[in-house]
Formats: structure tokens, C-alpha cells, sequence
């Protein structure tokens, strides 16, 4: 029988404690296999959030550091800095990246710092009970939006790739979903572009992608994901959003 799937040489045999249905299992194997066929695990530092994926650090089997809350570009930024060859990426969360740590990433990206960021958009703040997060759409009921997310009161819901885009610094950025086999590839070779061009010598790249949180949404995984596809993607369309500069 030919065997069709191995675990990546880049995660841990340890069990993930994501809830059930959560993509960032999956998102987790993307990145292990994208620097398993780049050769760069012996190289390679990673930087753990604050939020769901605090533990990444148990899962990826490379060299890893944590941050504090929203931090993570500006730790990658050191470390790069004072060891730029090593290759360097950060895991992190929409509110990490887009509440808490906006100032980092976005001045992060204004210095075409040399990193690449997995940005994990969910629209909620999964790990602390469910409350609206900056990506959080219009009428999306959340723990701290009991009658939906109101613009009047809350404003709209931030588009980090788009934003992000628009500055010089940044050399590569595009959107993914995790919620189907064929975006699931998609997002594996976004992954990949990523830090192959971090590998060039090219500038700050990010990809962002739009990921389930079944427990705090209210509903079953497969339930999730068709929420995803059917709600997320017509506000936060896929694709890239810059290449090259």
C-alpha cells in the first residue's frame, strides 16, 4: 500500500489541545510542510503568539520563542536581525495582529523587515470566551455583541491584507482559506511563497488566512466552515494581495 501521508519532520509528535473543528491544526501542517520541502528546519525560528496558539511552540519542531501580546513582529525583528540568516516567521492570531499588536505588524511591515507572518483571521477572540475582535463582520453575534456587531457603535471590521498592501515596505502578502481541500492547497502554496521569499532577501511577506472557531461561533465544524465560505470570503475576498517589489 503506498502510503500517502507523513507527518511533517516539522511538528512534534505531541497531540494538538485545539477545540474540535478549529483549523489551526491544519494551518499548523501547512507551515511544518512548507519548511520541510524548503530544507530550512535546522534554520529556522519561530515566534509564538499570546491568544489559541500560545502553545505553538509545543507543536512546531524547530527552534521557537514566545512573545508578549502582539509582539511577535517586533521579537521576530530582533531575532532576524541579529541572525539574519536564519529564517523567521511569527504565528499570530487577529487579535494579536489586528487589536493589540497593530502598531507592531504595521511598522513591521513600513520597514520591510525580512519575516514572514501567519496571520490567523477567525473574526473573534477565541481564546479568552469569544468577544468581537477587530475582524469581527457586521451583525456577527459575539459574547460582547449580544444583537451582532454594530458599525455605529463598533465600527467596521479591519481588512489587515489590503491595509498592509499598501506599504512600501511589504514585498508579499495573500489571503487563503482553510475551509476546503482545494483552498487548503491554495494556502499551502501561499505558505510556501512566503518564506521563499523571505529566502530572497525580498522583504516582510504575510499571509493571511480566514480559519473556523466552531466553539465560540456557536456551532458544529462542519457548520463552520460553510459559515466561513458563505459570510467571510465576500468581505475578506481571497487572493494576492502584493508580489514583488
Amino acid at each position: 500500500m503506498t502510503k500517502v501521508f507523513t507527518r511533517p519532520k516539522s511538528l512534534t509528535d505531541k497531540p494538538f489541545h485545539y477545540c474540535p473543528g478549529c483549523t489551526h491544526g491544519i494551518v499548523h501542517r501547512l507551515v511544518a510542510e512548507a519548511i520541510d520541502e524548503l530544507g530550512i528546519r535546522e534554520k529556522t525560528i519561530g515566534v509564538a503568539p499570546v491568544g489559541c496558539a500560545v502553545f505553538a511552540y509545543e507543536y512546531f519542531n524547530c527552534d521557537m520563542q514566545e512573545a508578549a501580546h502582539g509582539r511577535a513582529p517586533a521579537v521576530a525583528t530582533g531575532i532576524k536581525r541579529v541572525l539574519p540568516d536564519r529564517v523567521v516567521f511569527t504565528y499570530q492570531g487577529d487579535g494579536d495582529l489586528a487589536a493589540i499588536g497593530t502598531a507592531e505588524i504595521v511598522h513591521a511591515a513600513i520597514r520591510g523587515e525580512n519575516i514572514t507572518v501567519i496571520f490567523i483571521n477567525n473574526a473573534i477572540y477565541g481564546m479568552t470566551g469569544g468577544q468581537m475582535a477587530p475582524t469581527t463582520l457586521i451583525g456577527q453575534v459575539t459574547a460582547t455583541t449580544p444583537y451582532g456587531r454594530d458599525p455605529g457603535k463598533a465600527g467596521y471590521p479591519i481588512r489587515m491584507s489590503e491595509m498592509l498592501a499598501t506599504l512600501e515596505g511589504s514585498a508579499y502578502i495573500e489571503r487563503v482559506s482553510v475551509h476546503d481541500i482545494k483552498h487548503i492547497n491554495q494556502a499551502k502554496r501561499a505558505i510556501k511563497k512566503a518564506f521563499e521569499t523571505q529566502l530572497a532577501g525580498k522583504g516582510f511577506s504575510m499571509v493571511e488566512v480566514l480559519s473556523t472557531c466552531p466553539t465560540n461561533w456557536g456551532m458544529t465544524p462542519v457548520e463552520a466552515l460553510k459559515w466561513l465560505e458563505q459570510n467571510m470570503i465576500p468581505y475578506y475576498p481571497l487572493g494576492v494581495k502584493k508580489e514583488g517589489k
